[in-house]
């Protein structure tokens, strides 16, 4: 069984409307209890656990703690443009359309992380870091890959977790040039 970790009941509810049986758990916000935590690492013995939070630093601090407890861990991404609220204030999954929610639900990322074939070094060579240009060129890739919008240290274990190597990023740079 699948088993979603969401932020918000509003959340859940969202979710619950593109899938009525689904196996939500919600943290409550960024500041997840204990409780929770035990809950979720004990589910994810037996369960994938798909963490789908907002794309925002609250939402990527709750997918490193629950990634942190989890042994069996997916990880589900919205575009931070997808999920404004019709006021424009608000960020949030509850924001987004059903159909969306669905695809990305449908299209996790499971680890595919062997040996973080990819470096600080790479990501240098590539331009992705140091230079002026690189957080753009990382949110090309991170909006082509559909893995949020990472800085660089969370951008390089998203590309580690989905086992990419630096020539298959160097291909992706090249497409999206």
């Amino acid at each position: 069984m699948d088993v979603i970790v969401v932020e918000g009941t509003h959340d859940e509810d969202k979710i619950k409307l593109a899938y009525p049986d689904a196996f939500v758990i919600v943290t409550n916000g960024s500041e997840v209890s204990k409780e929770t935590l035990d809950m979720i690492s004990k589910l994810s013995e037996n369960n994938n656990i798909i963490i789908f939070t907002d794309p925002d630093y609250p939402g990527e601090r709750i997918r490193n703690l629950v990634s942190s407890v989890s042994k069996n861990v997916s990880h589900a991404f919205l575009k931070k443009k997808d999920c404004i609220s019709s006021n424009k204030k608000k960020v949030g999954i509850e924001h987004a359309s059903v159909e969306l929610i669905k695809e990305a639900l449908e299209n996790v990322y499971v680890n595919r992380n062997i040996n973080n074939s990819i470096t600080n070094n790479d990501l240098f060579d590539l331009g992705l870091i140091g230079n002026e240009n690189s957080a753009k060129l990382r949110y090309l890739i991170s909006d082509y890959l559909n893995i949020g919008h990472p800085n660089s240290k969370t951008f390089l274990k998203r590309l580690n977790f989905l086992g990419l190597t630096k020539k298959e990023v160097e291909d992706i740079l090249c497409k999206l040039k």
